[in-house]
């Protein structure tokens, strides 16, 4: 039991309870999408004229596969034109500097325990695709745990083979968030 009498404790208390607040933050969120919806993802890198990195939504509009940022012109990839589609998991650690110092500051390693629970698993899509020159490209994009189940979903329906699409999910990367 934490002596809350002590300043030391009192302190100890609050940076739990910020952590865990700050944990329950980052988890919150519906992961179930429905069809046909749009999907918020992230850019990582490979369209043109879309910087890396780059928040919007994934969608499927008719025949094309759709990235829309903002209110600019949507990047867009004919499905009949996708050759291969990767579906994969990554874990991102979450609560950037404020909890790396609440991590640093608890005693006897207490930070480790917030660790465990401080990560954010996301599916990531790696879209090959062959522009109207035959050229090969790929795009990359990182989606909320579940949706990239939901994308391969959407396009079988839309008439993509399943041989088209592989699942990497047997070793997911981990990635330490800023």
């Amino acid at each position: 039991m934490i002596d809350t009498s002590n300043p030391i404790g009192r302190m100890f208390v609050c940076l739990i309870l910020l952590c865990f607040s700050l944990i329950a933050k980052e988890h919150s969120g519906a992961n179930s999408v429905a069809s046909g919806s749009k999907l918020p993802a992230t850019h990582i890198l490979g369209f043109e004229g879309i910087s890396n990195n780059a928040h919007g939504s994934l969608s499927l509009q008719g025949t094309a596969l759709t990235f829309q940022k903002g209110a600019g012109s949507p990047a867009q990839i004919p499905i009949d034109s996708i050759r291969n589609v990767t579906l994969g998991e990554q874990d991102k650690q979450v609560g950037g500097a404020p909890l790396t110092l609440t991590k640093a500051a608890m005693p006897y390693g207490g930070g480790r325990v917030i660790g465990l629970f401080s990560h954010k698993k996301y599916d990531t899509v790696t879209v090959e695709y062959l522009d109207s020159n035959g050229a090969l490209h790929g795009a990359v994009f990182l989606l909320t745990k579940g949706q990239g189940q939901a994308l391969r979903s959407e396009l079988e329906a839309n008439g993509m083979p399943a041989s088209r699409i592989e699942n990497d999910s047997t070793k997911p990367g981990t990635q330490e968030g800023k």
